[in-house]
């Protein structure tokens, strides 16, 4: 059991599930494990962890295929192609036994808003390789992912800056 891969959940409306994943991703990395993470609905070529893993971290790589944008409220159907894109994109990744760990940041949002099925991710995680740790993040985590999962971690909300009018700040939130 010792080398078997799990399959990690954070949701919840409380930040910090993708920061999660990059501190487990980072810990790994410290252990020469590779790693790489594919984002869902985030094409911002300016955050944070993409100019690390670019400039500093070899084993770590970063794929997004979305617009350059932080956030979708509204879905339409020019998302939807994009996320049915990155979730081909993840299968090969993660069929190709390249990497230790895959985190698929915010896919539970594309499901949540319907860009990707729940059952085509169920599918991914039945058959991933058995060594490969999977971390899915973002709001609105179905129950059937939730219960397809080794592990689930809920981020709850309880104050946060966003509703005192402070933006995302360089270097802590992006």
């Amino acid at each position: 059991m010792k080398n078997q891969g799990l399959t990690q959940v954070y949701t919840g409306d409380g930040k910090g599930k993708t920061t999660a994943a990059l501190g487990l991703a980072l810990r790994a990395l410290g252990w020469n494990k590779k790693v790489c993470m594919i984002q869902f609905i985030k094409g911002d070529k300016k955050i944070g962890e993409i100019k690390i893993s670019k400039n500093y971290l070899p084993h770590f790589s970063i794929h997004q295929f979305s617009k350059d944008t932080r956030f979708i409220l509204k879905a339409n159907k020019s998302d939807q192609l994009l996320a049915q894109k990155t979730l081909k994109h993840a299968e090969k990744v993660i069929n190709s036994k390249k990497f230790d760990i895959v985190i698929l940041d915010e896919i539970n949002i594309a499901m949540s808003l319907k860009l990707i099925t729940i059952n085509s991710v169920l599918e991914i995680i039945k058959s991933k390789p058995k060594k490969l740790e999977l971390i899915l993040t973002g709001r609105n985590a179905p129950q059937k992912i939730i219960d397809a999962a080794n592990l689930v971690t809920e981020m709850k909300m309880i104050k946060h800056p966003y509703y005192k009018n402070i933006p995302a700040r360089k270097g802590i939130d992006f």
